[in-house]
Formats: C-alpha cells, structure tokens, sequence
C-alpha cells in the first residue's frame, strides 16, 4: 500500500518534501492554516487538510496534539516535521510514536537529550569531544555564575539550556553585568522554551561556526558528508553559508569528521543530523551542540556531494538500510546559499508584510531555488520572513562567489524590500572574499547607520532594471518567457546539478 506522508510544517522546506515524496512514490499531504489560506506549497501536494486554526492563538505548526489528530484521521503512515516549529519537540516525537506514526527523525530520546545542551556536553565529554571551557551543568544563580566567570576570566557567555536561535544567550564582559544580564538570559529562555537553566562558558571573541552533517540508519551505519560555513551570521541567525569552509584544511575535516561520527555512533543516532563546532582563532576547535533535524541550508552539502538529504531521511525512517560509505563522499567544487528574507536592512531589518508583486528568480547551470512564494503571495505577520533561498555551484570557492553575485544581481522582488541587497554588498567585501569573517563580523561591521547609505538602494534599482531591460528584450525578439506556473514547476523539479 502506498504510504501516506503528512508534512507538519510550511513554506519551502515543505516543496523541498514534497519534492521527494513524489520521487519516493509516497502520497504528499500537507495543513492549511488559515493564517496562510493561498500558500505557493498547497499547489503541489497530493491532499491538502484544512486545518481550521484561524481562531487558534499560534498556528497548526505548533500544535502537536492537533496535528497528531489530524494524522490519525487521514490514515497517515509518517510525519515530517520539516525544520524550526515542532521538527526538535520530543514530546510531539513521542505522541507521534505513541500513536503508530513514523515520526521523520531520530528517536524522542534522542531528540530530548540534544535538546538539552548540558546533557549534550557531558555526552561529548564522554566521548572525547573538546569543549569551550564552562559549567558542567546548569548554574543556579547570578551568584554562582559570577563566581564561575571569575575563575575562568572575562568575558563570558551565558547560554539557555534548552535554547536555540540565539534565545536566552547573553555575552557578559564584565563582573557588574552579570546580575542583570543573568536575569534577561533567564527570563527569555522560561518564555521561549518553558525551560530557566543557564549555564555558562569562557567567550571566544572572534570565532567561526562550522557544522558537520550526519547521516545514520537504524542499523548503525553513519557517515559524515563534510562541513557547512555558518560563520556569517546577524544577531545569531545566520545570512550565508557555504559548503566547503575556506576555514580548514583536509586534515581538520578528516579529524572534525571522524569525530562527529564516532559521538553520533556512541549515542546510537540515526536519520539526518549536524555536529556543530566553534573554531577559535588558533585552530582549536569544541563541540557546541547537536541539530536533530533538516537545516535550513542542507542544500549546499546536497549540491557538492550529489547526495539527497531529504530522500535519505524518509528511507532511514522507513527502516532502509544506508548504501553510502565514508569512501564515498567526495566533495565537487563550492556551493554558496543567500538567505533571502522580506526584511529591510536599510531600516535595521525591519521586517516587511504584504503583497509580493513580482518576484524573478536567476536561472541558469549551478543554480537551485528554493522558495514558498510566487507573483501574488502575501507575506503575513505570523511566519518567519525567509521566502526563498539562492543556492549556487561552481568549481571553486572564487567561481561561486562571482556566480551568486550574478545570481543576486539577477534576482527582482516587487512589492517588499529584501535582505537580497544585504547579501550582495557581503559578498563583495574583502573580508568574506578572503574568508576572514567571523560569527561576530556582521554586527561589528554593519551598523544601522552604515546600512541607511542610499548606495546599497542605488545597487537594487540597477539590478531591477536590467532586469527588466532583459525581459523586455526577450518579449520583443519573441524570445521564451517564463509565466509564474512554469517557473514554479521548475523550483519543484530543480534537479541538483
């Protein structure tokens, strides 16, 4: 019988699962939230439940029972979670598994234990994973902690337990700050996360962010597909990544790697996963956390190792055994992703709601679209402002940066103002050209005020019209033009190249 997969989340990821779904020979369903009634991703599931949450105080996504229900109900064999929302929640792991439903991911165990950072630490340690120098555990109080930042020198970071997303993190540089700063990390992390534990750790002043992606089966077969760079990051939410890292040398990857596999391995893991690293200035490296889900830039792994993630997350879930060794994966040249947000940088990102007009996404060799959006979609208050991402291949780290510069240059958005111009002016500065950047280069570099410079509003009124001096060039020489239909039908069959 023809499995059924309910796809518990929204946007482009769930094009991303539909996509695979179909390839798999899998039947496709999807929630529509009445917050998002005439979403780009309902056009391409196989059924579509009305999910009836426009009196709900937060939307389907987030309510596990609800979902759960609406799974039993509509015979539904497995339950993609997708990424952010219920994709790292054990409890709605369990219930998923309480009620014979295939939940696309590791175990709730698994899923709690990595969830919670302190737990994820003393498993490293147990394994041999270097750590940043801090708390074993959860630090009781400002006091405590204080007493702890003391011995280990300013400055220092505090952390939530149970956090994410920069949530419930405070940088604490001096003895004076503490009391406060403890307070603010502590309260945030009870509202976002039901959770208060904060534990602390020494501050590296100008590190990077590598992440190393894990694929494992049921049957204890795990492998390592290489490293993103996630150093490029605003506030704690990152902006670019690419895949390799300009970072490290092969000797690192091979050590990072071996590593990544050999804690996955101890801790019994399984489907889709990423062991992330912070790299210090000197070359040293520690284990930061483990994601138990999809991320949101697994297509740049996807594009220099040809290996479908998703396809292998719903096979592993299935029980099917992994075909791939570590001998191989092989990386194929360097792939950059632009996070494409509806957000004004010129106003400190300010985020932007409303109608798209018109949107033109660069085609060509080496370039995927990812995208939850069309001519005509409404951009709502009640989602992440993510719409799209810009994924681009090329031979060599060099080629790609040149190749997504075109790809963005070629990218129009009508209607809202977009973080594409952001990324145009990064990719051009000298310090990600030489792959000097680090977690912190954003903040420190781009203020608000260096933002409000009308020069970056005079690039994208330049790109929007060759834009349309092209197509207008296209119309008029009778040439191919790409209506919207066409050119969604593209983003869903993208093929990797």
């Amino acid at each position: 019988m023809k499995k059924r997969l309910l796809i518990a989340n929204r946007g482009e990821i769930a094009i991303r699962i539909i996509r695979s779904a179909h390839k798999l020979g899998i039947t496709s369903v999807v929630l529509q939230s009445d917050k998002e009634p005439d979403a780009l991703y309902l056009k391409y599931a196989n059924e579509i439940i009305q999910a009836k949450d426009a009196n709900d105080e937060k939307p389907i996504f987030l309510n596990a029972t609800k979902i759960v229900d609406f799974a039993l109900a509509h015979q539904i064999d497995l339950v993609h979670p997708g990424y952010g929302f219920l994709s790292e929640n054990p409890d709605f792991a369990a219930l998923c598994e309480e009620n014979g439903i295939n939940f696309i991911g590791p175990s709730p165990e698994l899923i709690r234990n990595m969830g919670i950072k302190t737990i994820a630490k003393k498993m490293a340690i147990e394994t041999g994973l270097p750590l940043v120098p801090g708390s074993e555990g959860a630090v009781v109080d400002a006091q405590v902690a204080k007493a702890f930042a003391d011995k280990i020198g300013y400055p220092v970071i505090l952390k939530a337990s149970a956090g994410g997303g920069g949530r419930g993190m405070r940088i604490v540089e001096k003895p004076d700050a503490m009391e406060r700063l403890f307070k603010s990390a502590y309260d945030e992390a009870v509202n976002a996360f039901g959770n208060g534990d904060i534990f602390i750790e020494k501050y590296l002043q100008n590190p990077k962010h590598l992440e190393f992606q894990i694929l494992g089966d049921k049957h204890g077969n795990i492998i390592h597909l290489g490293e993103r760079e996630c150093s490029l990051q605003r506030k704690h939410q990152k902006v670019v990544e690419e895949a390799p890292s300009a970072s490290i040398t092969p000797e690192m990857r091979n050590q990072m790697g071996e590593m990544a596999v050999k804690f996955a391995k101890a801790i019994g893991y399984f489907s889709v996963g990423t062991i992330e690293y912070i790299l210090d200035e000197d070359g040293s490296f520690y284990f930061m956390e483990m994601n138990t889900r999809i991320q949101v830039e697994h297509p740049v792994t996807e594009m220099v190792t040809h290996v479908d993630l998703v396809d292998w997350q719903i096979k592993v879930a299935l029980g099917e055994e992994l075909t791939l060794q570590q001998s191989d994966i092989q990386l194929n040249g360097w792939a950059i992703e632009c996070r494409i947000n509806t957000e004004d940088p010129q106003n400190r990102f300010s985020p932007q709601t409303g109608f798209i007009e018109k949107i033109h996404f660069p085609r060509g060799k080496g370039i995927r679209i990812e995208t939850g959006v069309q001519n005509g979609s409404v951009v709502t208050p009640y989602f992440d402002s993510m719409i799209s991402k810009i994924i681009v291949r090329a031979d060599s780290r060099e080629e790609v940066i040149e190749k997504t510069l075109k790809a963005l240059n070629e990218f129009n958005l009508v209607g809202l103002k977009s973080t594409a111009p952001f990324c145009r002016l990064v990719l051009q500065d000298p310090d990600f050209v030489s792959a000097q950047y680090t977690t912190r280069w954003v903040d420190q570099k781009y203020t608000p005020e260096m933002l409000e410079n009308d020069e970056e509003e005079l690039i994208g009124a330049l790109a929007a019209t060759i834009i349309y001096a092209k197509e207008y060039l296209q119309i008029a020489s009778n040439s191919t033009v790409y209506d919207d239909e066409s050119l969604n039908m593209w983003v869903l069959n993208k093929r990797i190249n």
